[in-house]
């Protein structure tokens, strides 16, 4: 690949201070696991990990200004910030990630009545059916199938294989015991700058709508059921399960395997642990972990 300039990537995204070459030209991205590094590499360092630092003999190196209680070497430069990782997500989406192509593939099947936006990519085999509306700058990757009255909004992300605005899992037994299916008649809602992962399923709503607020991020192989809401920049992770009817809340944590309840409410800034099983409301900043799903603050004072 073509070569950045460290010093226009240092313009672009200013730094506290630059230790060594700032002449120097960046080709590669790699991690810090790396067993050789060289003088065109970029990697960064987390505080947990500084001590690394030592083993790195050439390239560039993005870390905090813990940096300067260790040996530092002669041959590296280094990028001192005060959040290494975000400064090194921002370098990687301003420098070194390709445009995506925009278009709309004439494999996909989008019905006459979608309303569309501006930019709007459309991967092969992506289904769109009746009354669904898609933002500006948003895209929608391979045999994704959105239905019917589904609304996404803008600069929303959509990965492969993901059901959006399926029936839910709703049954009432009759007189005779028999399950009768409970019709569901709502849709889902996706706000703008969501990001779904691949082979997800998210349920429409029986009366109203599922909605996924601003900003959320939803992990691969994850299942959202009928009229659950997602709160603001909460982040939701691989293999979680929210039941019908739950709520939560702004920047929370579901945890990979986690389970909630039907009818739940996870308040703001809450933790649910790697497979816990909710059974009872969560409350605001608080963390729960097990099964079924306990105060951590509470097991710690336990033992």
């Amino acid at each position: 690949m073509m070569g950045v300039k460290l010093e226009s990537i240092v313009e672009r995204l200013p730094v506290i201070e630059v230790i060594g070459n700032i002449n120097k030209v960046i080709h590669n991205v790699v991690s810090v696991s790396n067993t050789e590094f060289g003088d065109h590499d970029i990697l960064w360092i987390s505080d947990k990990n500084i001590s690394l630092i030592e083993k790195v003999e050439n390239g560039i190196v993005i870390c905090s200004e813990n940096a300067r209680k260790y040996n530092l070497n002669k041959a590296c430069t280094y990028l001192l910030i005060d959040n290494p990782r975000l400064y090194f997500l921002n370098l990687v989406k301003e420098f070194f990630v390709e445009e995506e192509v925009i278009f709309i593939s004439p494999r996909s099947v989008i019905d006459q009545s979608v309303k569309i936006g501006q930019n709007v990519t459309i991967h092969a085999g992506v289904v769109l059916e009746k009354n669904c509306e898609v933002g500006d700058n948003t895209s929608i990757d391979s045999n994704t199938v959105i239905k019917k009255g589904t609304i996404i909004g803008s600069r929303v992300k959509i990965g492969a294989n993901n059901t959006i605005g399926g029936n839910g899992f709703g049954y009432e037994r009759d007189q005779s015991g028999n399950l009768q299916f409970i019709p569901h008649i709502g849709n889902v809602v996706i706000e703008d700058d969501v990001e779904i992962g691949n082979n997800t399923t998210i349920d429409r709503a029986v009366l109203g709508s599922t909605i996924l607020k601003r900003n959320c991020k939803i992990d691969n192989l994850v299942h959202i059921a009928h009229g659950v809401e997602i709160g603001e920049n909460s982040l939701i992770i691989a293999n979680a399960m929210i039941a019908g009817s739950c709520t939560i809340g702004k920047s929370v944590w579901i945890s990979p395997s986690a389970s909630v309840l039907n009818k739940i409410d996870v308040g703001d800034n809450a933790v649910v642990g790697m497979g816990a099983v909710v059974l009872k409301s969560v409350a605001p900043n608080q963390t729960v972990v097990g099964n079924p799903a306990k105060d951590l603050a509470l097991l710690k004072n336990k033992t």
